[in-house]
């Protein structure tokens, strides 16, 4: 990776959800989880509205993480058929749902003690 191109755990997961913002997903939150829990820092949370548009933010999160920050993902899981699709960057886990599925696991309610990132550029 080149030098200086290095993101921290909030800066890769706010470049996450302007991706995702610019693939017009959906109700985007960005959860901090650093001292929560071990699994993660941040959860970025969306919604896409079909499975095109899951598979849609699935590939921009991965194809620009890489191309603009070198940054590749540790692990894929779920395709979007499944309506949950995980990408894991190690410090950001991305979970972007179909909105059913999204309000069925309820990640905002069970992690309901992680404050929120500000993210958007307003």
């Amino acid at each position: 990776m080149p030098s200086g191109t290095e993101l921290d755990g909030k800066a890769l997961a706010i470049a996450v959800a302007q991706v995702l913002e610019d693939q017009r997903g959906e109700d985007i939150v960005v959860l901090n989880l650093e001292g929560l829990s071990n699994i993660a820092d941040y959860f970025v949370v969306c919604s896409g509205n079909s499975t095109p548009h899951l598979k849609a933010l699935r590939r921009e999160v991965l194809e620009r993480l890489k191309d603009e920050h070198g940054v590749e993902a540790y692990h894929k899981d779920g395709m979007p058929d499944s309506q949950w699709v995980l990408v894991d960057f190690v410090d950001v886990i991305v979970h972007i749902f179909h909105p059913e599925k999204r309000e069925y696991y309820a990640l905002e309610d069970l992690w309901a003690d992680a404050p929120q990132v500000e993210w958007k550029t307003n």
